[in-house]
């Protein structure tokens, strides 16, 4: 690998010099390879993919960027994207991080209400992004079960069809599309601006205590998709939750919708990493339809 246009890229971005002097591989990751660069005391992180993904890394970029503008809660600072020859990059600034604390995560549960309290008059974005390395759809639109139907659940069952996943889980999901609507029956969601992604492995707590987010999927939606996600793994503690319930409570119905947001990131894992996933999302659909009533 040639650094010296990663390198160039971040002396044009930062205005000061930088050679990439030590380069050294990151774990952690399960869709980028990742290096610490640094020269002296100046570290990057660096994310590399396939060139054809440089517009993931612009998305991303973009995302983290509009997180920083709301000044509710840190992200690392995106400094540049790209492509090489043979890699896309993007380059962020380096953090050491490390676990949660107790204060940390009351911290970041009071942060991340402030951050869903950005608003926009419509669901989607500005422009696609991924989840993971799929196509994330976010074509904006008034009526949230619409988006969440056609932008989210549909496109993945759609990839899922193509990825010879038919059967129950197409007819099921069928029908969960179709009714969708009456889960949002007494709740009319607002469009906060979502991290997207916010599983345990895109949080972590800086060297002063404060809590830091990452590897976001950004578009406005409703806000219990973000904290579906959270639970999605596990990894958050109660005070994370107390904490943002005593900022903007969560209405009684998320108990029921957190399934119906959890249920897109099952079918991308789905759709990612093969036929593990596809019980649980049948089992999610036919608890969903249950709640509904729909047999």
């Amino acid at each position: 690998m040639n650094w010296d246009t990663i390198s160039q890229h971040i002396v044009t971005a930062t205005g000061q010099a930088f050679t990439a002097r030590s380069v050294q591989p990151l774990s952690g990751g399960d869709i980028n390879a990742a290096f610490k660069l640094q020269d002296g005391n100046t570290r990057y992180f660096v994310k590399l993919n396939r060139p054809e993904l440089v517009d993931m890394f612009a998305a991303e970029l973009t995302g983290l960027q509009e997180l920083a503008a709301t000044q509710t809660l840190r992200v690392p600072n995106p400094i540049a994207y790209g492509q090489t020859d043979s890699h896309a990059f993007l380059v962020l600034e380096y953090l050491e991080l490390s676990r949660a604390s107790s204060s940390s995560e009351r911290l970041l549960g009071q942060q991340l209400a402030r951050c869903h309290q950005t608003v926009q008059p419509y669901f989607g974005w500005h422009r696609d992004n991924t989840i993971g390395s799929t196509l994330q759809l976010n074509q904006p639109g008034k009526h949230w079960p619409s988006f969440w139907r056609d932008q989210r659940l549909g496109f993945q069952l759609q990839l899922a069809a193509t990825n010879g996943y038919g059967g129950r889980l197409q007819a099921s999901g069928e029908q969960l599309c179709t009714h969708l609507a009456l889960l949002f029956t007494d709740y009319t969601p607002t469009p906060s601006l979502l991290h997207g992604d916010l599983w345990a492995g895109n949080a972590a707590t800086d060297k002063q205590g404060n809590p830091v987010i990452f590897d976001p999927a950004c578009y406005y939606g409703d806000r219990e998709a973000d904290l579906a996600m959270t639970e999605l793994f596990g990894g958050f503690s109660r005070d994370f939750y107390a904490a943002y319930q005593a900022v903007w409570p969560l209405n009684e119905g998320y108990k029921v919708r957190k399934s119906l947001y959890n249920l897109y990131h099952i079918l991308n894992h789905l759709n990612l990493f093969g036929g593990g996933y596809l019980h649980q999302a049948e089992n999610m659909i036919a608890s969903l339809l249950g709640e509904i009533g729909v047999a």
